[in-house]
């Protein structure tokens, strides 16, 4: 009982911890921005106003960037939902020789810092003429270690027994992927999903180097861009209103799918 309330402590005392620069951030949104330094207390909000909010979406592009976005971060997630599953299936199903070491050398992707690869995967966009492109921003990413170590924890606790009645019944292998695994791994496809979205929604470093024109940067360049203009640096009211604008579909997607998100673990074996 005590390490239970001591757990819980521990856990409503990190989520406050983690909650306060995101309510500083609402408040902020809400004050006039030449009241943002001289309040005495940063959680206040004296004289609360809308106009931080159609400041920033009349100065920002948000419908192109958030266009963009939508782009990008929907075709990453639908080409790395299908070599995911792809490799998931045959990592959890198939045998063939060096399997494990093959798998292991897979896994290996998970701890190298997707920084580390900037510079040799933009020679190879510059040399295919890819640069300033959408698809420059997604063709990195369009393989995912994590969803298929995902993916296979939750094939291999499908019984086998399906894997036969589908046999019997003339059921191909891609067949039996969609009639039965996918079905079956839904809340890890939410899961995953969310994660892919949520990181390549908040991408900055790879969209910055390889995108140049508003046609196709991502939020989180524009909002870099817009947040270090001299006319906009120190307008932190404006500022945090855009930012809002940004992570408001990613709080809205987590919300709604939280659930989801806690039993795929719950389901793969992960602790």
């Amino acid at each position: 009982m005590l390490a239970r309330t001591l757990h819980r402590s521990i856990v409503i005392v990190l989520g406050i911890v983690f909650l306060i620069p995101l309510v500083w951030t609402v408040f902020t949104s809400f004050t006039p921005s030449s009241e943002v330094i001289t309040r005495a207390n940063p959680f206040a909000i004296v004289n609360p106003t809308f106009s931080n909010y159609v400041s920033a979406w009349s100065t920002v592009p948000f419908l192109r960037y958030y266009s963009n976005t939508l782009i990008i971060v929907g075709g990453v997630l639908a080409v790395q939902i299908v070599t995911a599953t792809l490799a998931a299936y045959a990592f959890a199903r198939l045998r063939f020789i060096g399997q494990g070491v093959v798998f292991i050398l897979f896994l290996v992707q998970i701890m190298i810092p997707a920084e580390v690869l900037i510079f040799p995967n933009y020679t190879v966009i510059k040399q295919l003429g890819l640069v300033d492109t959408k698809l420059a921003v997604m063709l990195p990413f369009w393989a995912s270690a994590f969803g298929v170590f995902l993916l296979r924890q939750t094939f291999k606790q499908i019984p086998l027994d399906l894997d036969d009645a589908s046999k019997v019944d003339g059921c191909p292998w891609w067949r039996t992927l969609w009639h039965v695994y996918f079905p079956s791994a839904k809340p890890t496809y939410i899961a995953f999903g969310l994660i892919s979205v949520s990181t390549h929604w908040s991408n900055f470093m790879w969209p910055l180097i390889v995108t140049n024109s508003v046609e196709n940067r991502s939020l989180t360049v524009g909002l870099a861009i817009f947040a270090q203009t001299s006319e906009t640096g120190a307008q932190w009211g404006t500022v945090t209103a855009a930012t809002l604008l940004v992570v408001l579909p990613l709080l809205l997607a987590f919300f709604v799918f939280q659930r989801q998100f806690v039993e795929s673990f719950m389901h793969s074996g992960l602790k």
